[in-house]
């Protein structure tokens, strides 16, 4: 790998907008875009331009073929996230692949299965657990500063309906996929990995069928429980919360990108930088982080992340699945 990591970006969406921003914060001798692509050349053009990007293509094969990069990040629709994390993984190409990492469990084994095969990596980009309060939650965890875990819970929710991308079905979202699943990885983490012994979910639907509000609760061994809810037709106060039998741990404010933590009453602030470009999503500098991350698994030639390992992407998108499937919520892909 030369000296600076060398970044693909695929698709010229609002995600990607925010990442090459994000990118911007970490120094040029270790993070540098070199290509992207986009299904329109024009658009890819603009990307390029607006971002002093050296190279554009109007296709995602051709990026694939571009043997100047070391990994390439993916921001595409959920549906295409399959065929397109195989397109790069069969080209050799290390992946950081956008969050749902595929439709189902089936999908992401079948990615996991072909990073594998071709020695390559490839991690979910959950971004959440690679913010410094985060790092913090976790290291307090591993110290058993709470005793022993209790309740866990996190909950996330925004009027979106007025998005076209989440209420149509064929485009892959939904409140579940769209946002849920960054309160399942986040509860499935606090609890180390561990499958739930029970899952128990209630929803309502939007007509087109996709899940508008719901609620997880899962239920683990030794009376520990995780309570999971999001909406995409309201506001909800977005807290998170792990309680133990020594205190409580709060993420007091946007549990998926989250830089404060009340930790039994005192509160801990870790800010971000400030972006270059006005941003689409909130705190989206915050995706330095995991390309950070993402930099020493490629320097230490690793072929998954430590943190979000495919072992991880397979646990919560197995529980996604039953969720789902407890609420009716079905996509083409899971007759594929």
């Amino acid at each position: 790998m030369a000296t600076a990591t060398r970044w693909g970006i695929c698709s010229a969406g609002r995600i990607s907008h925010d990442f090459l921003v994000a990118l911007r914060t970490l120094p040029a001798t270790e993070h540098q875009a070199v290509a992207i692509a986009a299904r329109d050349l024009t658009r890819a053009q603009e990307y390029a331009e607006r971002h002093g990007i050296p190279r554009a293509y109007g296709s995602y094969e051709e990026l694939a073929r571009d043997p100047d990069m070391d990994v390439v990040y993916v921001g595409v629709i959920h549906p295409e996230h399959l065929p397109v994390g195989r397109l790069f993984l069969g080209a050799r190409k290390p992946v950081l692949l956008e969050k749902p990492l595929g439709m189902n469990a089936a999908e992401v084994r079948e990615l996991a299965q072909v990073a594998r095969s071709q020695g390559v990596f490839l991690m979910e980009a959950y971004w959440t657990p690679f913010f410094l309060a985060s790092e913090r939650l976790y290291s307090l965890l591993a110290q058993g500063a709470l005793g022993e875990l209790t309740v866990a819970r996190a909950e996330f929710g925004a009027p979106l309906l007025s998005c076209p991308r989440v209420v149509q079905k064929e485009l892959g979202d939904g409140a579940l996929l769209d946002i849920g699943c960054y309160c399942l990885h986040f509860v499935t983490m606090v609890f180390g990995e561990e499958k739930p012994e029970s899952i128990l979910a209630s929803c309502f639907l939007q007509p087109t069928g996709i899940d508008e509000t719901l609620s997880v609760v899962l239920s683990y061994r030794g009376k520990r429980q995780a309570v999971v809810t999001c909406s995409v037709a309201a506001w909800l106060p977005n807290q998170a919360a792990v309680s133990g039998t020594s205190g409580i741990i709060q993420l007091p404010s946007e549990m998926w990108s989250p830089t404060e933590l009340v930790v039994n009453g005192q509160r801990e602030e870790f800010p971000l930088p400030p972006p270059s470009q006005p941003l689409n999503f909130l705190k989206s500098t915050g995706l330095r982080y995991e390309a950070q991350h993402v930099r020493e698994c490629l320097l230490k030639g690793l072929k998954e992340s430590p943190i979000v390992s495919l072992a991880h992407s397979e646990l919560v998108a197995s529980i996604m699945d039953e969720v789902r499937q407890q609420l009716g919520v079905t996509y083409p892909q899971d007759w594929a």
